[in-house]
């Protein structure tokens, strides 16, 4: 992630590397998959294997019924909010999301550029058209909460993703192999949670507070590093992560 905002402020736009870098097609119609609910536990287990701090203790929290999309938002959905206008729409954004929009000028994903009325878009592989059927990325969580806000939908909340994860049903797509997943939920400490000791305890600790929790996992996350319990984070106007949504609905 780093890396390639780097070399997108290069003029001569460079070249990372050719292939498996960034999240692949997988679209089709969206179906949406329906939970029950009820009273779920989410968060790491004790000694289930290396989890960091924030995703514990395991707790339980209620859920109400509700609906998750079996894959990502993609590129030509978002040209179609874009198209009617969403960039343009304070109606649809936060107060301090619209603020960013006035401020930075957004008017696209990040690394997204018009040339004669097409959309090109950067990537770790190079430039080139923007796949109409690649999950869109790049997003900020004020975009993405904008964004589900004009469908008509929703973000879901990190205990939602996480007890929809846990279902392993087979019909969730780009779970975990393609982006990061904004959420609706706040990074704040679970019930019991107390900082590690020491240096150690300013990891995670120490940055509960004015960001938002992503879930899942990205194409350039590595192997054996996504985890349904993972708990990322970042402000919620931050684009340069490998960041994209997911929609839900309340049942």
């Amino acid at each position: 992630m780093d890396i390639k905002h780097v070399l997108s402020r290069n003029p001569l736009r460079p070249v990372y590397g050719v292939g498996g870098f960034e999240p692949e097609a997988d679209a089709g119609p969206p179906m949406w998959r329906d939970f029950a609910g009820g009273l779920v536990e989410i968060g790491a287990e004790a000694g289930a294997g290396f989890t960091f701090d924030n995703e514990g203790p395991r707790h339980r929290v209620w859920l109400e019924p509700f609906r998750l999309c079996d894959r990502l938002v993609t590129n030509d959905e978002w040209r179609a909010f874009m198209d009617d206008g969403g960039y343009r729409r304070p109606d649809l954004w936060l107060s301090d999301g619209w603020a960013a929009v006035v401020r930075e000028g957004w008017t696209a994903p990040l690394y997204w550029s018009d040339e004669s009325g097409r959309w090109r878009e950067f990537t770790l592989d190079g430039e080139g058209p923007a796949d109409p059927a690649a999950p869109v990325r790049h997003v900020s969580y004020f975009e993405a909460d904008a964004y589900a806000r004009w469908t008509g939908a929703r973000l879901p909340t990190e205990a939602e993703w996480e007890h929809a994860a846990s279902s392993e049903d087979p019909a969730l797509r780009q779970m975990s192999d393609s982006l990061w997943q904004w959420t609706s939920s706040a990074y704040a400490a679970y019930p019991r949670y107390r900082p590690a000791a020491g240096a150690l305890g300013e990891y995670n600790g120490k940055f509960m507070s004015g960001q938002m929790v992503l879930r899942g996992g990205a194409s350039v996350t590595p192997p054996g590093h996504s985890r349904i319990t993972y708990r990322n984070f970042f402000p919620p106007a931050a684009r340069w992560c490998f960041g994209g949504l997911r929609l839900a609905h309340d049942a």
